[in-house]
């Protein structure tokens, strides 16, 4: 099993830097200075910005992400992940080289359950053992920018401005950096993450309710989320292509006893409902 280190953190585009365009496979030495990067960035948004703090979401993300992280396939479920859950309206999460996931609050008004949930962190999580984040963090101009915007998230921005997290995103957006992944991508990273979520004993039938209802709520302005995502029609059609393999993925782990109990539903889902409902 591995060993998780749970800690709440803050949201955003840190991520930013970490996902560069590139056109070549990392070194091992290369790969090390992207973690290290990764990981000074990282405990530079925990510090700076500010966490959840209520219990309840707090186990419920880290029941979720813990049994995910335990499925994976070697050296990933060797390594010690870091868990961030940022207290922003933003409907985003991602995962970083080195172990580290974060979370922003908003995706948790959204997904519905625990098995919603993993579908979000297995995609995210799918992006850095496919090779995508570094794929991507290896271009060293654009790292710059990354490193530029990055500063602007943190606290003080250009001119000495103070950036909410929604302005932190339209910066990056500007550089093209808030829209990191090519479609191609996104693809394969939904593919991967419903065998992540399914193999640690979540339903993967729950994707489709999970992306429908994200894309409703897309009206006006498309979830940052979804930004670079195919389209809704098509990632249901291929979500669901992919239950004859999940299927018998989760049905095995009910049969393992991999049947993970978060809580059920997510409860910043069920606070906004109640609210909506008064």
């Amino acid at each position: 099993m591995s060993t998780y280190r749970i800690s709440s953190l803050v949201p955003l585009v840190l991520a930013a830097f970490l996902l560069s365009s590139c056109a070549s496979a990392p070194t091992q030495q290369s790969r090390a200075e992207m973690e290290s990067e990764a990981n000074r960035a990282f405990n530079q948004m925990r510090a700076s910005m500010p966490l959840v703090t209520d219990r309840e979401t707090i186990d419920f993300v880290a029941c979720v992400a813990q049994a995910v992280v335990e499925v994976l396939e070697p050296p990933y479920n060797d390594i010690e992940w870091e868990l961030a859950i940022f207290e922003s309206e933003s409907v985003n999460a991602f995962a970083m080289p080195g172990g580290k996931i974060g979370v922003l609050s908003g995706i948790l008004k959204v997904t519905e359950n625990e098995h919603q949930l993993a579908t979000v962190i297995g995609h995210e999580i799918a992006h850095v053992t496919a090779n995508h984040s570094a794929d991507r963090a290896m271009n060293s101009d654009m790292t710059r920018i990354g490193i530029n915007v990055a500063s602007v998230i943190l606290g003080g921005g250009y001119s000495g401005a103070t950036y909410t997290a929604q302005q932190a995103l339209a910066a990056g957006a500007a550089f093209g950096i808030s829209l990191p992944y090519k479609r191609g991508q996104e693809t394969e990273a939904d593919v991967i993450g419903l065998e992540y979520m399914a193999r640690a004993g979540f339903d993967p039938r729950e994707s489709v309710p999970l992306w429908q209802r994200m894309d409703a709520g897309a009206e006006n302005r498309p979830a940052e989320f979804l930004s670079t995502h195919p389209a809704s029609e098509t990632r249901i059609e291929n979500l669901v292509n992919e239950w004859q393999k999940t299927l018998p993925l989760y049905n095995q782990a009910q049969v393992e006893g991999r049947k993970p109990d978060c809580g059920g539903a997510s409860p910043r889902f069920v606070k906004k409902t109640e609210q909506e409902g008064t």
